[in-house]
């Protein structure tokens, strides 16, 4: 394959046209069911859906079908099928919907309007997971220009990603025949320890989530009256953190939420440390805030292998601004347990609730509704061919060899396709890199590396066709 055309290919196809679209689809506040209840009325995510199945449709792909797949009561799918020139299936997949807009984006910057600040591509959804569609079709595209044959090519973007892809079962069940059984998957929508190599993803955390609610009075009265009587209910819901949380080190402290960690992980674990160094210290710490850790291996093992717990939204208490000497009648926390790959989603969230409403302190009235959960995923050992492939479409195109790294996030279609097709080999990677910054404010796509990364994957679907022919 002459990787020199490839490139050439796969740049031009970014700067005359991929890089445009993306700032377009950053346009367009296409948030996630879970954050848009009303989102068939507002009509975003079928604007969005519709640019991305033009721009398909207009590449210079042989036989491509794209359809848009619509199962009452669920957000839509686009299914692309691209004729191959084996038995061979690939499945490749990516979503469009979008996480809230978050605040603390910095000034000249915002969630909906793309910004261009030399390699960097600001603005909601670029990175997570916009590009992935025009990334697979680029990388196809550019193998077919060259004469290069591929098997069969599948693929799945999804509209419910940031809402747990509680739609794509249902999905997948209706596509299975058109589907068929893939023996590699590829999916776009990881992250990379840094931008310069293919980082590929062994296993990805799971996540058991709700809201936990203390309420202690019908409403709220004078502090000064109930201070000392009434039990302050955000006092309460601190007791019963206490349980899941030891909040002097933020270890979780119950053992149904850990797992052994595989010693091949441990090892890759302290690989990618190696890599790193100092590059996983690169969050927006304040002040003088410090890491849980000063070791680069317990810091990966930490947010790839174990549990942890953020609070990432409450109810019950006022703006500062309009606070008066009020002791509030309830307190609302919005958890989300991130949990090791191989931890059951399910038990896990079970345990959550028991844990959180036994016994609650001064007899509060405590409940703690479920609302969401996914399994991690574990990947499979990588097939020979598969290795160094990965490895040489790394060294090609960015200059180093492929990196192998746990990820702290959850793709729940990971999971669902490790149990239907066991046998399939795995390609997670992706653009969301140092600084990144998906969910977040100021997120933004490095463009370099999504380049190289269209390109990689044109490497790895190359050499999936090839692997019982050398």
């Amino acid at each position: 394959m002459d990787t020199a055309s490839i490139r050439s290919r796969v740049n031009a196809l970014w700067d005359e046209s991929i890089i445009a679209e993306l700032k377009e689809y950053i346009r367009i506040p296409n948030k996630s069911v879970a954050f848009d209840p009303d989102w068939r009325t507002h009509g975003y995510m079928d604007l969005v859906v519709e640019r991305f199945s033009r721009w398909a449709r207009a590449q210079q792909l042989r036989a491509v079908a794209v359809e848009v797949v619509r199962l009452e009561g669920r957000t839509p799918l686009i299914f692309i099928e691209i004729p191959g020139d084996s038995d061979g299936t690939i499945l490749l997949y990516g979503h469009l919907d979008k996480q809230p807009e978050m605040a603390g984006w910095r000034a000249g910057l915002d969630p909906w309007q793309p910004v261009l600040e030399g390699e960097r591509l600001y603005g909601r959804g670029a990175a997570d997971d916009g590009y992935a569609l025009f990334a697979c079709l680029g990388a196809l595209s550019a193998l077919q220009a060259e004469g290069i044959p591929h098997a069969r090519c599948v693929v799945v973007i999804e509209a419910c990603e940031e809402s747990g892809s509680f739609d794509l079962p249902a999905y997948i069940d209706h596509l299975a025949p058109r589907i068929g059984r893939p023996d590699l998957v590829i999916a776009l929508d990881s992250g990379c320890g840094n931008y310069e190599q293919l980082w590929c993803t062994t296993s990805l955390r799971g996540l058991a989530g709700g809201t936990l609610t203390v309420t202690v009075l019908t409403e709220g009265v004078h502090s000064g009256a109930a201070g000392g009587v009434v039990p302050e209910s955000f006092r309460i819901a601190r007791a019963l953190l206490e349980r899941i949380e030891d909040s002097a080190t933020g270890r979780i402290l119950p053992g149904e939420f850990h797992v052994a960690i595989p010693a091949a992980r441990l090892e890759q674990a302290k690989a990618a440390a190696s890599t790193l160094g100092s590059a996983l210290r690169e969050f927006p710490f304040a002040g003088s805030t410090r890491p849980l850790t000063d070791d680069p291996v317990e810091l990966i093992l930490n947010r790839t292998w174990r549990p942890a717990l953020a609070i990432i939204g409450a109810d019950g208490l006022p703006p500062a601004a309009n606070a008066g000497n009020v002791l509030r009648p309830m307190t609302a926390l919005k958890l989300s347990l991130r949990l090791p790959p191989t931890c059951d989603a399910k038990a896990a969230s079970r345990k959550l609730k028991e844990l959180l409403e036994s016994d609650p302190p001064n007899g509060a009235q405590v409940s703690f509704t479920p609302n969401w959960g996914a399994d991690g995923w574990d990947a499979p050992p990588s097939a020979p061919w598969l290795s160094r492939a990965l490895d040489e479409a790394s060294r090609a195109y960015f200059g180093k060899p492929a990196a192998y790294m746990g990820e702290g996030g959850t793709i729940p279609f990971m999971a669902m396709l490790g149990e239907r097709f066991p046998e399939a080999q795995f390609l997670i990677t992706g653009v969301l890199g140092p600084g990144s910054n998906a969910h977040g404010p100021n997120e933004f796509l490095h463009i370099p590396a999504a380049k190289k990364l269209t390109c990689c994957v044109a490497g790895v679907i190359a050499a999936h066709f090839r692997r019982d022919r050398v």
